[in-house]
């Protein structure tokens, strides 16, 4: 029986990425930061990618990372969850390194791996595993289109661009135009990709690497919508132990209290779901179901954690300086992102032959 249990490796881990975020990422700053035009805290990134190495932690140990896994990528993800990190960590670290290793580049995955280079894949953000990817056209050896909703451009070093002859292209981000979009969640900010001529270098082939990217990432972002949820439920119990009226506990009431029960039980599936997810995508072991099955539940779960937050912190929730704002726009934000909860629910009905009559 697989075990799911976080091993004393995953939590100390857990506690050297926690102890970080908690110096280096206090809410007020998150808010501050995602108001002006620089909304990354690259300082943060670069104690992750380079002090931490955490950058790396999908690499192997030949090309320069740490090889670890998915499970310990898993913890990563729920600790910038519970902190809503304005880092690229998930487009980098995950989405990016895993077309790369598709494709098998030594060269990018050691610069990855270093955390000298941030990679993007040129895939907007709300498409999913089976998804159909808008490409760029090549002409002359160039590399001409537009790309729309991909998530960290700005801050990317490397854009990796599938292409309309089957390829997967190596772009240098100053190569092409990078227009910002309006998004929900500012601290993971959109832009449009609009290439006029740039020059890219081919990888391989793009149908597997994006498949193998888009299938990690809808995966391991169950992880972050679990940090997400479980920072939710934390903070509210917390603050209904703490919060009066009538001169006893607001947390006292038996409707409250019916409510935190309720969420904790989703809470608990969720965290089961996603490590789920992150087993199966370390293993290879019925990985498409495992993920499918991850996603479709992880989302609702993550926005009503956010929803519940914000109404049970009553007027305090709805201020622009209590941090829920943020936990909330981010779930939300999550819940389209690689794909909904209903996509993966049609997914998981095709691969287990439980189609609709």
């Amino acid at each position: 029986m697989t075990d799911l249990l976080y091993s004393e490796e995953e939590e100390a881990l857990r506690a050297a990425v926690r102890d970080l975020l908690t110096d280096h990422c206090a809410a007020a700053d998150v808010a501050a930061r995602a108001e002006s035009a620089a909304p990354h805290d690259l300082g943060l990134w670069k104690s992750l990618a380079q002090s931490m190495g955490l950058a790396g932690l999908l690499i192997p140990e030949s090309l320069g990372g740490q090889g670890a896994g998915h499970r310990e990528a898993a913890v990563v993800l729920e600790e910038l969850g519970r902190a809503v990190a304005p880092v690229p960590y998930l487009t980098s670290a995950v989405v990016a390194t895993e077309a790369l290793l598709g494709c098998g580049d030594e060269e990018l995955l050691g610069s990855l791996a270093a955390g000298r280079t941030i990679g993007v894949l040129a895939v907007g953000l709300h498409l999913g595993p089976g998804a159909a990817v808008p490409v760029v056209r090549v002409e002359d050896g160039t590399l001409h289109g537009e790309l729309t909703g991909i998530a960290d451009a700005a801050v990317a070093d490397v854009l990796i661009v599938p292409a309309d002859d089957g390829g997967l292209y190596a772009v240098a981000a100053d190569a092409v135009t990078r227009t910002p979009q309006v998004s929900l969640d500012l601290t993971r900010p959109l832009a449009t990709v609009t290439l006029d001529g740039a020059p890219g270098r081919r990888l391989g082939d793009a149908e597997p690497a994006v498949r193998r990217a888009l299938r990690a990432a809808a995966g391991l972002l169950a992880s972050e919508q679990l940090g997400l949820a479980d920072w939710a439920l934390t903070e509210t119990v917390r603050y209904l132990k703490e919060r009066k009226q009538f001169n006893r506990p607001v947390g006292g009431f038996q409707a409250l209290k019916h409510r935190l029960a309720q969420l904790w039980l989703e809470v608990v599936n969720l965290r089961a779901a996603a490590r789920a997810a992150a087993d199966a995508l370390a293993t290879g072991t019925d990985t498409d179901i495992t993920v499918a099955v991850a996603q479709a539940y992880a989302a609702p779960v993550a926005v009503r954690a956010a929803e519940e937050a914000l109404q049970l912190h009553g007027g305090i929730g709805m201020t622009w300086e209590h941090p829920v704002h943020l936990c909330l726009k981010r779930a939300k934000a999550d819940s389209l992102a690689h794909g909904t909860a209903g996509t993966h629910r049609e997914a998981l009905a095709e691969l287990v032959d439980l189609r609709a009559p």
